[in-house]
């Protein structure tokens, strides 16, 4: 990537510096003055700049050429010379974001060490980058059931806009991976995706880590709000965010600016807001742990993610991409599920929402025997499950009931529990059931189980006919 561009008003430093990269197999570029370092870095951006502070006949002196340099392309790394250098330049340039300061005259090794580290860190910062756009590209969106369709829907209209998304659902859902999947499908795909664990960061820390700081001791350190310029940032539960934390958020949506902890400057950034919750924010703006003022800039276009129990036709497909992905990520063994395996997936309460079967998946393929199907019996089951002697394991209520009413409340939650798996389709019940369809409505009927309508992700249970 690139050559060093060097930029002293002193010719024979110039050069001299210059001849000696040269014979260690850099190749250079050189400017006299601040016109011609720019036009240098609009030809050809440099992998490193060595940049005096004094420029003789120039209008911009060192300091100003880093402030902009580093505006306008912070991956350049700068080291900093001067021959009237103190410990005030030094931390000037260092706020300013040079990664070290070299004084006049200086050991030709020390600069060598110095360029090489400079330059090492870079190359990992350039790396961290690429490795953050192939993890974006990477973003999926699995799922062909009605509800996850809608999503997905929503999640499209949002793309190519700039507004503020706020997303609601359980944990688990699949919220982070949402707000991906608008990052990538946006105009800033290109840019960072970088997210605030809003309940993972301690309190006391928040502002530091949001607007980054500045120390004499460590120069600028930039904060997440910084790092996400140009891109998207995320508040994942952001209900966890602190009060004061809040209110300085809020003012950073207004002005698109703030200043770091420790600093004097203000710092502009362009940013794209997408915030997640799992809580009712309504009740924190009551209970006086949420600002009213944050809630109406963020949540500008409110969706809510489905839980899984609300999408349980999409069991099977998602279950199928996660032993592709641990198969390819962790080399665990490429099995495939059996027909009992994906039929009790299907009926599984998943309070834990897709994480929870996501980690399902991936606790077979590493206790099991690597090999075949995977059979229902190496599935975790619920009480009403078969126990490995085939047994039904009665609930303490059914076991009590005479056996006409057990029967019936076994048929009901049976049936419910089939009708929810097939997203409410009567025909793909009545087939796996193995009752005509015409059977099968008298029977819902008899028990007074409504099909056309959800209630939570489930079938209703009245007592009265559905409407066909």
């Amino acid at each position: 990537m690139g050559d060093i561009l060097i930029v002293d008003d002193e010719r024979d430093i110039r050069e001299l510096v210059s001849d000696i990269l040269k014979d260690e197999g850099y190749e250079t570029r050189l400017a006299h003055n601040s016109d011609a370092c720019m036009a240098a870095i609009a030809e050809a951006k440099p992998a490193l700049m060595i940049l005096d502070i004094w420029l003789k006949d120039s209008d911009m002196d060192g300091i100003d050429i880093l402030k902009t340099v580093k505006r306008d392309h912070p991956e350049i790394p700068i080291i900093i010379i001067s021959g009237h250098g103190n410990i005030e330049i030094a931390v000037a340039a260092i706020k300013q974001g040079a990664y070290d300061f070299i004084e006049k005259p200086f050991n030709i090794d020390q600069l060598l060490v110095v360029m090489g580290r400079a330059m090492e860190a870079s190359r990992l910062r350039r790396e961290n980058a690429s490795l953050r756009r192939r993890d974006n590209a990477a973003v999926d969106m699995i799922g062909s059931s009605a509800v996850f369709k809608l999503l997905k829907s929503n999640l499209d209209k949002v793309t190519k806009s700039n507004g503020r998304v706020m997303l609601s659902g359980p944990a688990g859902v699949g919220k982070e991976l949402a707000a991906r999947y608008i990052h990538q499908q946006s105009n800033r795909a290109s840019g960072p995706f970088v997210t605030v664990n809003s309940a993972s960061i301690e309190p006391d820390r928040m502002e530091e880590v949001l607007f980054g700081r500045e120390t004499p001791e460590r120069g600028v350190e930039k904060g997440l709000l910084e790092q996400a310029s140009n891109g998207v940032i995320f508040f994942d539960e952001v209900a966890d965010m602190p009060l004061g934390t809040q209110s300085k958020i809020l003012r950073v949506l207004v002005d698109q600016s703030f200043v770091r902890v420790g600093g004097g400057d203000k710092v502009r950034v362009d940013l794209r807001v997408v915030s997640s919750t799992n809580r009712d924010l309504q009740a924190e703006i009551a209970a006086g742990t949420f600002r009213q003022e944050l809630y109406h800039r963020l949540n500008v276009v409110p969706i809510a993610v489905p839980s899984l129990e609300e999408r349980r036709e999409d069991i099977p497909e998602l279950a199928e991409a996660f032993l592709t992905h641990f198969n390819e990520t962790q080399g665990l063994p490429l099995r495939k599920l059996s027909a009992d395996a994906v039929a009790l997936l299907q009926t599984l309460p998943w309070p834990g929402n897709v994480r929870q079967l996501k980690n399902v998946i991936e606790r077979v393929l590493i206790l099991g025997d690597g090999a075949g199907e995977i059979s229902a019996a190496e599935l975790p089951s619920d009480d009403t499950a078969p126990s490995d002697e085939g047994r039904a394991v009665l609930s303490s209520t059914i076991a009590t009931m005479p056996l006409r009413e057990a029967r019936e409340l076994f048929e009901r939650e049976y049936l419910l529990t089939q009708i929810n798996r097939f997203g409410g389709n009567i025909s793909r019940t009545a087939t796996f059931v193995g009752m005509e369809r015409s059977a099968l409505h008298r029977k819902l009927k008899s028990l007074g189980v409504v099909t056309g309508a959800k209630s939570g992700g489930r079938m209703a249970y009245v007592e009265e006919e559905p409407a066909e």
